[in-house]
């Protein structure tokens, strides 16, 4: 009798009946937990962890002595968990469809690509007026500033562009027009300088170097039209080519009057660019008159250069360099895609025209591919309950959208070899390096579409330089050389689109 008449721990539970439910009486007072889940039930049921409902409780002003005396548990968390544990999951459904920030129609991307491309007919307009003596490495008369104008604007045009778009990310329409106001004549400027330098390394260039100014002009005008959403606009500024062309075909027109189809188009151009950013040149006293049927917020007018409104930071001039240099590494990439055998071989070799059309036309339902990719991986991040089914999920999705955008390419190029007369054969180790430029520009598009742009443009840019120190000192065949160069840099792009994408993180937009 003198033993304790508590159970010891071992032996608890093997002597008792198992406790009974017993009905509350009708005088109890009713468990102040069951009153708290009905009225926080449908909060409970869309909660996917215990700690949502511990900041619901805490949010409400529930202190832990509270929770002690009224419920009977030590804290939030606590009866958070009982709470939890009481209530099916039930998640919500959304009210209408998820919003798709990466939606684009795909007529938009293809005029895109069409004005990329259609620029190339001023250079079939305009050959005769490029005659002269063949320049150093058997190239024609007039490339050797051609091609320095077009680099320096690439890289120049892509930096302005971003800069121009960050400000319009902003929602500063007025300083983005202003960004553009002052950097696209300072581009065509640069790029005319660029080009009469270079035509000073040889006689006959002098013809090239007036081509590529207009060139400059022209590509300053056009960055300005397609950064502020006026397509449309800009094809009809080229209307003068795509009439003059299958006329000069056709019928040999004489020399002035390619001249003339070819100043009626860069005039087009100019002027419709003018159109769109003057307004936004009015002084900070008068009322402005937005560009094309668009009114200017109130209030907001356009000082001398860029300035940040108030309370915001202006985009960092820096954070535009990377976006430079991607379009110098691309560039170079597509140039010698198409003159890379003329460069190495001399004037025997054919430029092969048809690579150069087909992935500058292609650039248009890349660019719907590529947001289709972001619009499919932001479905899969919502249907997907783990991060191996997600990962998955956009694998297959990356490679549908890639292999969907080789296709085109290879239709592309197949198309343009039989009708160009006289284009090399495509085939072999050229079609391979094709697929492969193909791989590389779209995977670097991609990265760049996830903020890593630098990346991209390290890698580009390294191929680009690669290549030309390969056809500089005569290594290898040219053909072999571009293959390997594309596969090597579409690998390392491989490499770190598996890393970048594969985090849940990196699809938040």
């Amino acid at each position: 009798m003198s033993g304790s008449l508590w159970l010891k721990a071992e032996s608890a539970g093997l002597d008792t009946l198992p406790a009974v439910p017993r009905p509350r009486p009708s005088w109890a007072a009713a468990d102040p937990i069951d009153d708290l889940t009905t009225r926080l039930e449908e909060v409970i049921a869309a909660a996917v962890h215990p700690d949502e409902i511990a900041a619901v409780l805490e949010s409400d002003g529930m202190t832990d002595d509270h929770i002690r005396l009224t419920y009977g548990r030590e804290n939030s968390f606590a009866l958070a968990e009982d709470l939890y544990a009481r209530v099916e999951r039930r998640f919500p459904e959304p009210d209408g469809p998820p919003a798709d920030p990466w939606h684009t129609g795909l007529g938009g991307c293809l005029l895109r690509g069409l004005v990329f491309a259609l620029p190339g007919l001023a250079y079939v307009l305009g050959a005769p007026l490029l005659a002269g003596p063949a320049a150093a490495p058997g190239l024609p008369a007039g490339t050797v500033p051609l091609l320095a104008g077009a680099v320096t604007g690439w890289v120049w045009n892509q930096a302005l562009s971003h800069r121009a778009y960050s400000w319009l990310g902003l929602g500063d329409r007025a300083a983005a027009a202003r960004t553009l106001l002052r950097g696209a004549p300072a581009g065509a400027l640069v790029g005319a300088l660029v080009a009469f330098a270079a035509a000073a390394a040889g006689p006959g260039e002098w013809g090239g170097a007036v081509f590529a100014a207009g060139q400059a002009v022209y590509l300053a005008a056009a960055t300005v039209l397609l950064v502020l959403d006026r397509e449309k606009a800009l094809l009809g500024a080229l209307a003068p080519l795509i009439a003059g062309t299958p006329a000069a075909h056709w019928l040999g027109l004489p020399d002035p009057a390619r001249a003339a189809m070819l100043g009626t188009s860069l005039a087009l151009a100019v002027g419709l660019a003018a159109r769109e950013l003057l307004p936004w040149t009015a002084p900070a006293g008068e009322g402005e008159r937005a560009p094309a049927g668009e009114r200017a917020p109130a209030g907001e007018r356009a000082p001398a250069g860029e300035r940040a409104p108030a309370g915001r930071a202006a985009p960092r001039l820096a954070a535009s360099v990377p976006y430079g240099l991607f379009g110098l590494g691309t560039g170079g990439l597509v140039l010698y895609a198409a003159i890379g055998d003329v460069v190495a071989e001399g004037a025997g070799a054919s430029v092969a025209g048809p690579t150069a059309v087909a992935l500058t036309l292609s650039m248009g339902p890349a660019e719907w591919l590529l947001h289709r990719f972001r619009s499919e991986s932001l479905a899969g991040l919502r249907a997907s309950t783990s991060a191996r089914a997600f990962r998955r999920t956009t694998a297959v999705t990356l490679s549908l959208c890639l292999t969907v955008y080789l296709a085109v390419l290879l239709a592309l190029a197949v198309t343009g070899t039989l009708l160009w007369p006289g284009a090399p054969d495509i085939g072999g180790t050229r079609l391979a390096s094709l697929l492969l430029i193909g791989t590389v520009l779209w995977a670097a598009l991609l990265l760049q579409s996830f903020g890593a742009v630098l990346t991209a443009a390290v890698v580009c840019g390294a191929a680009a330089a690669a290549q030309t120190v390969a056809l500089a000192t005569g290594t290898g065949d040219p053909r072999l050389v571009g293959a390997g160069v594309a596969g090597a840099a579409a690998a390392v792009l491989a490499v770190f689109g598996a890393v970048l994408l594969g985090r849940a993180t990196a699809h938040r937009t």
